[in-house]
């Protein structure tokens, strides 16, 4: 019979906070690839079985730097993934993918975004600010007083 995996989210979600730390360590005092640019580890994700750690990182410069990022993280895995293995003291290392975070790009559109809506809004209400009524002022006229017919 096979053996079942029995997901354990709080243990996976753990070693993914220690493979972080390990790894932006190692990243920043023992990888030396000139390569390697001003890299930020953003998140880590496991699966449930532990086998598999995806990497999110993100690197400021432009696409070149970030393809030599990328190839240097590349060059690093088995070195980091050594690391992370002696550090973390799991039965088996998971192997490590590492991912461009998409999520600064993201937001920098977000925000070009939400600073034309803001700019379109205020030109509105600068029109509405000197706009006059098409009609009158009140269109809603008070009621008529009821004449006395009883005389």
């Amino acid at each position: 019979m096979g053996r079942v995996a029995v997901v354990d989210t709080a243990r996976a979600r753990k070693l993914a906070d220690r493979i972080k730390v390990v790894v932006a360590e190692m990243l920043e005092l023992r990888v030396k690839d000139p390569r390697l640019g001003f890299v930020t580890i953003t998140d880590v994700r496991v699966t449930g079985d532990l086998q598999q750690a995806s990497i999110f990182y993100t690197v400021l410069g432009d696409e070149a730097q970030k393809a030599d990022t990328a190839a240097a993280l590349e060059s690093a895995k088995g070195v980091l993934r050594s690391e992370v293995g002696r550090q973390t003291g799991v039965r088996r290392t998971p192997s490590l993918t590492f991912i461009a975070d998409a999520v600064p790009e993201n937001a920098a559109q977000i925000e070009d975004l939400l600073a034309k809506v803001a700019a379109a809004d205020a030109e509105v209400h600068r029109a509405a600010a000197s706009a006059t009524y098409a009609g009158e002022a009140d269109p809603y006229r008070a009621p008529r007083a009821v004449e006395d017919d009883e005389d």
